[in-house]
């Protein structure tokens, strides 16, 4: 499977964006989704996680930083991904990217945002929050 980011732009602070993961080469139902950033002179960070329709489990997850404020969804007829992002600050300026990972995603909080459990990351879109 193949992903590419995009929807990202410049956002005043406190406002929204919705970025988009569009899959190609395979549909995603038995991939759980990832969203990771990256800003200039930071590590990547996961911030959000939303399990395949192939899981038992209908979850989602969020990092702290996010969490409240972003949203990831998805329309599998679509093969796509969402991540609804409102209330953004200029501390979430950054690449954004999506990943894929089999079926779930991982259920111990110690390793589910760790870059090496996802795979098949796509370009980025970036998003830039500023006044």
């Amino acid at each position: 499977v193949q992903l590419q980011a995009y929807g990202g732009g410049l956002v005043q602070p406190g406002g929204s964006l919705r970025l988009s993961c569009a899959a190609s080469g395979s549909d995603l139902d038995y991939y759980a989704i990832g969203w990771f950033r990256q800003a200039p002179g930071k590590e990547r960070e996961g911030v959000a996680c939303i399990n395949s329709v192939r899981s038992s489990l209908n979850s989602s997850y969020y990092s702290d930083s996010v969490k409240g404020r972003f949203t990831i969804s998805r329309d599998n007829a679509k093969k796509t991904v969402y991540l609804q992002m409102n209330s953004l600050h200029a501390e979430d300026t950054a690449a954004y990217y999506c990943v894929t990972r089999f079926r779930v995603c991982p259920v111990a909080s110690s390793s589910r945002w760790r870059p090496d459990e996802y795979n098949n990351e796509g370009p980025g879109t970036q998003v830039t929050v500023s006044s």
